[in-house]
C-alpha cells in the first residue's frame, strides 16, 4: 500500500496492489452526505464513463476501485478539449437507477433552507440581487424538472482521471438523483478551464448547445448551486462568489 493521494477531503484514499499484481485504489470514506451512496452510483453506471467498484465493505465504509493510469487530470487538457471529453461522458452517465440515492429536489430544499445562516455566517458574500434569485430558483426549479437521471453533482475536470481501459474515466460521485441540465454546473464554474466571465459564458453555452439541455435552467441550477457550494467552513470562495454574479448576468 502506497501513500494517500491528496487533495480528497472526506476520505482517506490510498493507491494499493492486490495479491493477483492488479492496481487498485482503497478508498475509506467517513460519512458525508454528498458522498452517501457513492457506491450505488458506481455500481449503475457499470465501469461505462467511469470507475469501476470492485469491492464494497458498507459497515467499514469502505471501497475498492480501479485505479487510473496514469492518472493525470482532465484539467491538463486545455479548455476546448476537456470540454470536449465531458461532453462525451456526460451521456453515458445519465442512467436511470433505482438506488436509493438522494435527489436534487431534496438537495436543493436543503441548500433553500440553510443559505441565509451560510451567508451570514460568511459575512453576506453575495449581492442581494444574487442571493435572491438564487433563493428562487433552488424554490421554483425542483418541482418543474424533466426526466429523472443519475448525476454526478461534482463533475469538474479533476475527477476525470487519463486511464488505460478508457483515455478518460469519472471518479468521485457525489451522486443525485434529478435532471440532466443540473449536471453542467460543476463544469460551467470550473476554474481550472479559465477563469472569466467570457468563458463561463461560453461553457454554458456550448454545453446546452451540443448537449440539448435548456439554457435557462441550466444557468439558474449552475448558478443556485455555485451559491451554496461557495461556503465552507463559514468562509466563502471568491471565485465562486464571482461565477455567480456572472451567471446571474448570462
Amino acid at each position: 500500500m502506497g501513500e494517500p493521494f491528496t487533495g480528497a477531503q472526506v476520505a482517506l484514499v490510498l493507491p494499493a496492489t492486490t495479491a493477483a499484481e492488479m492496481d487498485v485504489v482503497l478508498k475509506i470514506q467517513w460519512p458525508h452526505r454528498e458522498s452517501e451512496h457513492e457506491a450505488e452510483a458506481l455500481l449503475a453506471w457499470k465501469g461505462n464513463g467511469a470507475v469501476m467498484l470492485l469491492e464494497h465493505d458498507e459497515e467499514a465504509h469502505a471501497m475498492l476501485l480501479e485505479r487510473c493510469l496514469p492518472g493525470s487530470h482532465l484539467s491538463t487538457l486545455d479548455g476546448d478539449e476537456a470540454l470536449d471529453v465531458l461532453i462525451g461522458l456526460l451521456p453515458r452517465l445519465w442512467v436511470p437507477v433505482d438506488a436509493p440515492i438522494g435527489t436534487l429536489s431534496e438537495e436543493a430544499g436543503w441548500w433553500h433552507e440553510n443559505l441565509e445562516e451560510w451567508s451570514e455566517r460568511a459575512g453576506h458574500p453575495f449581492s442581494e440581487p444574487l442571493f435572491r434569485a438564487s433563493l428562487e430558483a433552488l424554490s421554483g426549479l425542483p418541482a418543474s424538472q424533466g426526466e429523472q437521471v443519475l448525476l454526478h453533482q461534482d463533475l469538474h475536470p479533476d475527477n476525470v482521471l487519463a486511464a488505460t481501459r478508457e483515455p478518460w474515466l469519472v471518479i468521485d460521485p457525489k451522486p443525485l438523483v434529478g435532471e440532466r441540465e443540473f449536471s453542467i454546473a460543476p463544469i460551467v464554474r470550473a476554474y481550472e478551464l479559465d477563469h472569466s466571465e467570457e468563458s463561463v459564458r461560453g461553457r454554458l453555452d456550448r454545453l446546452t448547445a451540443e448537449l440539448g439541455l435548456d439554457r435557462e435552467r441550466a444557468r439558474l441550477w449552475a448558478m443556485a448551486q455555485t451559491v451554496a457550494w461557495a461556503i465552507d467552513a463559514g468562509e466563502a470562495d471568491p471565485f465562486h462568489v464571482q461565477t455567480a454574479e456572472w451567471l446571474l448576468a448570462s
